[in-house]
C-alpha cells in the first residue's frame, strides 16, 4: 500500500483488494451477483477520483467527491453482506478490504464536509 495521504493510490489499492477477493472461487449465484457489483463500485471509486482532480469549481469538486463517496458506501454495504453471508473464502482479505473502505469513507466524508464549509 502506498503512503496514507496518496488517495489515488489507496483507492487503486482498495479496488485491487476487492478484485483479489474473487480469484479462484467456486460459482455461487449470490457471490457472482455481489462480486460483480463490488468490483464495479470499488473500481468506480478509483476511476471517479480521477474526475475529482479535474474539477472545474468548488461545487463541481464537492459533487465529484460525493460520487466517490457513494461508490465507497456501496462497496462497504456489499462487503458487509458478503462477510455476513459467509460467501468469501478469504475472510482476512475481506476484513482488510472492509477496514480500508471504512477509512476511505471517513477521509472522503471529512473532505466533503471541509470543502462545503469553505464554499459557504
Amino acid at each position: 500500500m502506498e503512503r496514507k495521504f496518496d488517495l489515488e493510490g489507496r483507492l487503486i489499492g482498495f479496488a485491487i483488494l476487492c478484485i483479489k477477493l474473487f480469484t479462484k472461487i467456486e460459482y455461487n449465484y449470490a457471490l457472482d451477483h455481489l462480486s460483480k457489483q463490488l468490483i464495479r463500485s470499488a473500481t468506480g471509486a478509483a476511476l471517479n477520483y480521477r474526475e475529482v482532480q479535474g474539477a472545474e469549481s468548488a461545487k463541481d469538486f464537492i459533487h465529484k467527491m460525493g460520487i466517490v463517496l457513494k461508490e465507497l458506501k456501496e462497496s462497504r454495504v456489499n462487503l458487509k453482506i458478503q462477510i455476513g453471508a459467509e460467501l468469501l473464502k478469504d475472510i482476512e482479505k475481506a476484513e482488510q478490504s472492509l477496514k480500508e473502505c471504512e477509512e476511505l469513507i471517513a477521509i472522503f466524508a471529512k473532505s466533503i464536509q471541509t470543502a462545503k464549509s469553505k464554499n459557504h
